[in-house]
């Protein structure tokens, strides 16, 4: 059996893993609009679309250049959480 403190580390370290997983796109995400909204700002075009295409791209991008250390995290954490459950 699980006691209180050991479901409380298993859901602060699914909280870090979940920062550590979206953390990167987001930031890739952040910094593209940023950059769009600098050089609507310069051009004065105020185009809403023009921002989504490349934060759409840039985040796939991302996700794919970070896909093999997100998939090692997330496989430790599984089986960190399979131990747990088939040690009962």
């Amino acid at each position: 059996m699980l006691t209180g403190p050991e479901v409380l580390d298993i859901g602060r370290e699914g909280i870090w893993l979940l920062l550590q997983l979206a953390g990167p796109l987001m930031i890739v995400g952040l910094v593209v609009g940023l950059a769009i909204a600098l050089v609507q700002a310069l051009t004065q075009v105020q185009e809403m679309t023009l921002v989504f295409v490349p934060k759409i791209i840039s985040s796939f991008l991302a996700m794919i250049v970070a896909l093999p250390f997100m998939a090692s995290v997330l496989a430790a954490y599984m089986s960190r959480i399979s131990g747990l459950i088939i040690g009962g």
